[in-house]
């Protein structure tokens, strides 16, 4: 690629550039006293901010490069429970596009209740049967009994003729993201470091070249971690891996190569980006600090399962597209999209054949393997690659330094309960934002379908019960929950959906005062707003009469609804006119009445005529829902007794 120099462009110097003064002056004129941090000023989970404008970033930062240049690998996982249908979905994803399998058995996490059920070399077999180990990557999801399944690999690629240095794999053992997730650990450090380095140096010996472990972002992040917390509980495994190697006698050229990474990617584009791309630098700190001459991670990215949704899940077709555009642009080695029914159930075929052509559309088409760290340069990515270096090296340092039982760093902050607390709290942060609607979700909060088809999956989720604590485990902690952002809003639409099953779907009644532009806003807001619990709110072009509203006719619509709750819906000036008087009948009507929109200097007069309840923008939406299923669902219990 040549560089372009200005005299390339002569046109540009036709063209002032304006400095930062003048576009804050331009935007101030815009915002008209607003103010501009509220309006314009961003800020991550982190409390990084988020500027509108950022300058060409300068100076010659270091580039977290990926080891190898070129296409990633397309992952797909194979987590079907019966051998021979877990073989026919592999050999469809090879056979369409995919380079890398990703093997989830039974009790993995990723499996999601599915999951390989083959415990002996030839079931294993059955599984992957016509798979060219010599031409695609394996990796192992981390799952219970991982030395075991690793060990059961090796002796399968082996049983096939083929040496250890002839395949790619990734043989995913996390004992530390296991205790995250189980909340046990059967033994103690020491006699883990022993029989992760005994187990290491047998697979090496027959020509397996690694990496054996990895420091597994994804407890974490469903666990509610942000940007920041989930490198600083990667970067915090990792480096316990390498003490435990080192301290077996394993060199840390030998130990660090052992290890990959798995990093989480979410829908917000600019930081799933930024964070691989911290990751890597991050990485690179670490082992100069270790006396190593920095060499790149093996990264492999999945798309966030707590971004997927039950309800409208074709939406997860998005989510998907930009988390996976971001894991390539931020420099993963390896993607997995989640398949856009995930949350449902045992994706299917085609749903699985969607998230693996989305990544050959974004290698063939979009052409984003093209690029070595495209983000580089960008002042924004710069910036925000460089925040979170600083906060994910700020936590990762704060992990470091606790301890419990006598054992220090991420173990010690599990045992003492440090990592829990600081994942509950973000946990509960975020649960506002998603209550409050300040960080919507497409499809469920925000925009519901309450006539959404259904989308066909192979099976529907198993039962999935913590299971009893092991008796002789020799280390225990709180487990960490996986959780998808989604679910109080699919619970209060699974509670709606019984009494519809009924016969009778929770219904609101919209009074909507004076003419059409006066009342579709605010009529627009409370659809939106009840629909998300599964709640219909159906409204038609209002009660107008002679520039008023014809009170006897909302009310005679009312009653003739069969609905027990009503909610007005008209402008500020309207409801100064007519809402306390509109009320009053209402609720003589037998209604509960809710008003859309603060109340501001009308509060009292209202309360007074009969409204209850106030919705508008920032409001508790899980709440309100929940009092609304409360009252919309009444008459359908009185019918049943």
């Amino acid at each position: 690629m040549t560089s372009t120099s200005p005299a390339d462009l002569p046109f540009m110097g036709a063209f002032a550039t304006p400095t930062s003064e003048q576009w804050r002056g331009a935007v101030e004129k815009v915002l008209k006293g607003a103010d501009f941090e509220k309006k314009l000023v961003g800020r991550t989970a982190d409390g990084i901010r988020i500027e509108p404008l950022y300058p060409a970033a300068t100076g010659s930062a270091a580039r977290p490069l990926r080891a190898q240049q070129g296409r990633w690998r397309v992952a797909a996982r194979v987590d079907h429970p019966e051998p021979a249908e877990a073989n026919r979905l592999a050999l469809a994803e090879l056979e369409g596009g995919a380079d890398c399998l990703s093997l989830s058995f039974a009790g993995a996490a990723a499996a999601r209740g599915f999951g390989l059920a083959a415990k002996t070399v030839a079931e294993l077999d059955a599984a992957l049967s016509g798979v060219m180990f010599d031409l695609v990557r394996l990796r192992l999801d981390p799952a219970p009994g991982g030395r075991r399944n690793a060990l059961l690999l090796a002796d399968l690629v082996e049983g096939r003729g083929l040496a250890g240095d002839a395949v790619e794999i990734d043989f995913g053992m996390d004992p530390v993201g296991a205790l995250a997730s189980s909340g046990t650990l059967s033994v103690l450090l020491p006699e883990l470091g022993q029989r992760l380095a005994e187990t290491i140096a047998a697979l090496k010996a027959r020509g397996f070249r690694g990496p054996f472990l990895t420091a597994d972002g994804r407890p974490w992040h469903e666990a509610g971690a942000s940007e920041a917390q989930e490198l600083g509980a990667v970067l915090a495994t990792a480096v316990t891996y390498l003490r435990l190697l080192e301290t077996q006698g394993m060199p840390l050229t030998e130990a660090r190569d052992a290890i990959s990474f798995t990093l989480v990617a979410d829908t917000d584009e600019f930081l799933t980006v930024a964070k691989l791309r911290a990751a890597r630098l991050l990485w690179d700190r670490v082992q100069q600090a270790c006396g190593l001459d920095p060499k790149p991670v093996f990264i492999h990215a999945e798309t966030a399962w707590r971004s997927l949704t039950r309800r409208d899940p074709h939406v997860n077709l998005l989510r998907g597209t930009v988390a996976g555009f971001s894991a390539g642009v931020g420099g993963a080695d390896s993607i997995g999209i989640q398949p856009f029914t995930a949350a449902l159930g045992l994706p299917d075929g085609f749903a699985r054949r969607v998230a693996r052509n989305t990544q050959l559309i974004l290698l063939e088409e979009a052409n984003l393997w093209r690029v070595a760290d495209p983000a580089a340069g960008a002042g924004g990515f710069e910036a925000l690659t460089q925040a979170l270096c600083e906060q994910g090296w700020r936590k990762f340092q704060d992990l470091e330094a606790e301890s419990g039982d006598g054992v220090s760093g991420i173990v010690g902050a599990l045992i003492n309960g440090h990592v829990q607390a600081g994942l509950a709290r973000e946990r509960a942060n975020r649960a506002k934002a998603i209550a409050t609607r300040r960080e919507p979700i497409t499809g469920t909060s925000e925009f519901p379908n309450l006539a959404e088809g259904a989308v066909e999956i192979l099976a529907p989720p198993p039962d999935i019960r913590q299971a009893a604590p092991d008796s002789n485990a020799a280390i225990r902690v709180e487990p960490l929950p996986s959780l998808r952002l989604a679910e109080p809003y699919e619970a209060l639409r699974a509670l709606a959906d019984i009494e519809a099953a009924a016969g009778a779907r929770p219904t609101v009644f919209l009074a909507t005062l004076g003419g059409i532009a006066a009342f579709t806003a605010r009529a627009g807001f409370a659809r939106n707003l009840f629909e998300a619990g599964g709640i219909a709110a159906p409204s038609g072009d209002g009660f107008a009469k002679a520039g008023k509203t014809d009170v006897e006719a909302l009310v005679a619509a009312f009653a003739g609804s069969g609905a027990k709750l009503a909610c007005l819906c008209g402008s500020d000036e309207i409801y100064a006119a007519e809402a306390a008087a509109v009320a009053a009948r209402l609720k003589s009507a037998g209604a509960t009445v809710w008003l859309a929109g603060r109340p501001g200097e009308l509060e009292a007069p209202l309360r007074e005529a009969g409204v209850s309840n106030f919705i508008f923008a920032g409001v508790d939406t899980v709440a309100t829902l929940q009092d609304a299923l409360a009252i919309t669902t009444s008459t359908a219990e009185a019918d049943k007794e």
